[in-house]
């Protein structure tokens, strides 16, 4: 095609199409040529990426804040008062690595591979379990040691089982209305998964990896009815294994009552102290550094209680922003599902969607702890708290959530994925 020709069909004046001009048909007329330069994809979700990044830039401050002064600890006498910044960051380059590799990856791809995944997920939550194979930290064995690193399997295990669920989804399109055909096959795969955490133990993650199942469930069409089964029988599983456990019931009446003498000095003594730390705050916070809860009153202040120790120096305006900041990325990312799901991309719709409920409902948790709302439960904050493996699988999951994005950009502007 020669210049003058590409010239002419930018302004719509070529009289003959070439061989890279895509004609537009309506019945038996011609209405246009589109280029097909159109075709390629259109740029990415660039207010997305922005909002994940300076989750992750506010989030890498505050464990740095909130771990300085953890040397003073005789528990972390041997580690520099940089040494969790140093880690995080590593961790941080490393998932932005993982993150740009998974973004060039299509999702026809991670359709193919959601089985085999699923069941790599399965066999390293068995390793973990094995002795000298899996770290014990805190009496739980929930880590396996990577050369000077630790990897946490449950964190893949919650991305697996939602490929895993919306592949299954799609191929159960037919039967989705029958509860034995569509549902009782994935409640028995959750089930294993939810065996083998308790093992280590570990009932956060399976709460989330839970409630990840059952939303794809019902986005994918399930109906109401069956939809209020499956929410009833889990309510009732974690209702009997809180019961039938003596320190989870503790954490749940110490919650209730955090204050009294029993539980501000046991069970309640993080909860107690992460509404101190909330409480200093008040409206505008005492000022990036200036937390004292961090300096060893509040446990785990760098991970689990991240929020309180942005309560306390950001104050009210710091918590509120973090909550629409986490609002804003849910909601985006559930629109990017509806998206692909309008184009006929029901996997790639229901991965996205499932990351949105993933990342949702973990930081509700979280939040809903360090404010005394909800009962104390070891959930990180994503993006933000401290944590290599999390922050790494987190990013891969933004990282499937920015490709079908790409291939919705792709796809309307008359391309190919």
């Amino acid at each position: 095609m020669t210049l003058q020709q590409r010239v002419l069909g930018w302004f719509g004046m070529a009289s003959v199409p070439s061989a890279d001009v895509l004609p537009v048909w309506l019945g038996q007329g011609r209405l246009t040529a589109t280029p097909a330069s159109m075709g390629r994809a259109q740029g990415y979700d660039q207010a997305l990426v922005w909002v994940c990044v300076v989750l992750l830039l506010w989030g890498l401050v505050m464990v740095y804040s909130a771990s300085i002064a953890l040397p003073q600890n005789p528990r972390f006498a041997r580690y520099t008062p940089t040494y969790f910044l140093a880690r995080h960051a590593m961790w941080l380059l490393l998932a932005l690595l993982a993150a740009l590799l998974t973004y060039t990856v299509p999702m026809a791809v991670w359709e193919r591979s959601a089985r085999p995944l699923f069941l790599l997920s399965l066999l390293l939550l068995v390793l973990v379990l094995i002795p000298h194979v899996g770290k014990v930290v805190y009496g739980a064995r929930r880590w396996i040691g990577v050369g000077p690193m630790s990897f946490q399997p449950s964190e893949l295990a919650k991305l697996t089982v939602l490929l895993y669920a919306a592949d299954y989804m799609v191929r159960k399109m037919d039967v989705k209305e029958r509860f034995f055909h569509a549902v009782w096959p994935m409640g028995a795969a959750v089930a294993v998964v939810g065996v083998l955490l308790l093992a280590e133990p570990d009932m956060g993650a399976f709460m989330v990896i839970a409630v990840i199942a059952m939303g794809i469930l019902f986005l994918g069409g399930v109906n109401a009815r069956m939809f209020f089964v499956i929410a009833t029988i889990l309510v009732v599983a974690f209702s009997l294994i809180i019961a039938s456990s003596q320190w989870r019931r503790e954490r749940i009446f110490a919650y209730l009552d955090p204050w009294s003498e029993t539980n501000a000095l046991a069970k309640g003594y993080q909860l107690t102290h992460s509404l101190i730390a909330i409480g200093r705050g008040e409206i505008f916070g005492v000022g990036l550094g200036g937390s004292v809860e961090k300096l060893n009153w509040l446990p785990e202040a760098h991970t689990d209680f991240l929020l309180a120790v942005i309560g306390e120096e950001f104050g009210l305006i710091g918590v509120v922003l973090v909550i629409g900041l986490f609002l804003w990325l849910v909601r985006r990312m559930m629109s990017i599902g509806r998206q692909a799901i309008a184009l006929e991309r029901v996997f790639a719709g229901l991965v996205a969607q499932g990351v949105a409920v993933w990342m949702g409902f973990q930081a509700f948790i979280n939040m809903g702890v360090n404010l005394g709302a909800l009962p104390t439960k070891g959930l990180t904050l994503p993006l933000m708290s401290y944590g290599g493996s999390a922050v790494l699988i987190n990013l891969v999951a933004i990282a499937v959530v920015l490709r079908v994005d790409r291939e919705n950009r792709t796809l309307m502007h008359g391309g190919r994925v």
